[in-house]
């Protein structure tokens, strides 16, 4: 089978497609064939080295956690999953490939009207956007900040908390306004005079804040008065040493449980995941530059017998295939 891989830490030239043995299932395991996959930021700071203290790669590596696909082969003492069910999971540094194998328990059925561009990109923004939210302590009737707020994990977030009856101020560039104001969010552009901007449409003040970027958003939310017990990161991982604050992700929430709710509340359109590019997986270099360019809109998603569109939030996905014309 084809599959992405890396030699050595570096930048997005060392990543590579080759041919590789196709995986078999062992006791307890699933074999998919994949049909999308996720790309996120997180792995292209693994390939580039700098994870390696707390995420350390052993060569050749593999590469990708998000993926939806159908069931190739079932191992023994597995129940519940037979060949060609249509499911959703998540891997280990393996699902940028034509098949991966994981465990029976680290896969959950995929809603038939969801697209599979859509389906192979939430298992790590999904999990996450729910951690965050859950570690900042929101409640109804609360205001809440999401930095990167258009992003794969901040549009995730701000929807959540919509739905949970906040006020969401998102930060974002002026090219995402627009489409922020559409998901209930209130838009402020980011940048320099960032908090001034955040005061002015926060007229009850803030009660919480997630950062989703870093580059001292977790300073913004402290000079906007929130505690530090309710402002979590995702990445500025220094930032909870320094101040105290939460950087709860996809480690305190990936589950089963978690992952069917999130799938079910894009299958009732009551959140949508914009995907602003699907490649080819012979393109991960491109689809990567795009992603680590720091500008998308959603998810980047590599799609194996998906057809593919451009990104630049032309003919974007929105979640279900009824609904995927109209992202924004």
């Amino acid at each position: 089978m084809k599959a992405v891989r890396f030699e050595k830490y570096g930048d997005i030239d060392e990543l590579r497609v080759e041919q590789i043995a196709k995986p078999q299932a062992g006791p307890g395991q699933v074999v998919v064939a994949v049909k999308a996959a996720g790309l996120n930021p997180g792995e292209a700071a693994i390939r580039a080295g700098l994870l390696h203290d707390a995420f350390p790669a052993s060569f050749p590596s593999g590469q990708g956690t998000d993926f939806a696909g159908i069931v190739d082969e079932v191992g023994d003492g597995v129940d519940g999953w037979s060949r060609d069910d249509e499911v959703v999971g998540w891997a280990t540094r393996s699902s940028h490939a034509e098949f991966v194998v994981v465990p029976a328990d680290q896969l959950v059925r995929k809603p038939s009207n969801i697209a599979w561009e859509v389906a192979g990109s939430i298992s790590v923004t999904g999990p996450t956007a729910f951690a965050a939210l859950r570690a900042v302590q929101a409640t109804e009737g609360d205001t809440l900040v999401v930095s990167a707020a258009a992003g794969g994990v901040g549009v995730l977030v701000s929807q959540l908390a919509v739905l949970g009856g906040l006020t969401v101020i998102g930060t974002a560039s002026e090219q995402n306004h627009d489409f922020l104001r559409s998901l209930g969010v209130i838009p402020v552009e980011y940048g320099e005079g960032v908090v001034g901007r955040i005061r002015d449409v926060a007229t009850t003040g803030v009660d919480a804040f997630i950062d989703c970027y870093g580059h001292g958003n977790v300073e913004y939310g402290l000079e906007l008065g929130v505690a530090p017990h309710r402002i979590n990161t995702i990445t500025d991982f220094d930032a909870v040493e320094r101040h105290g604050v939460k950087a709860e992700g996809s480690a305190q929430a990936t589950t089963q449980a978690v992952l069917t709710e999130l799938l079910g509340l894009i299958a009732e359109a009551k959140i949508t995941v914009p995907i602003d590019g699907v490649f080819p997986l012979d393109e991960v270099r491109d689809a990567y530059r795009d992603l680590e360019d720091g500008h998308a809109r959603g998810k980047y998603v590599l799609g194996l017998d998906v057809v593919a569109y451009p990104g630049e939030n032309e003919g974007e996905r929105a979640g279900t295939d009824e609904g995927s014309e109209q992202a924004t």
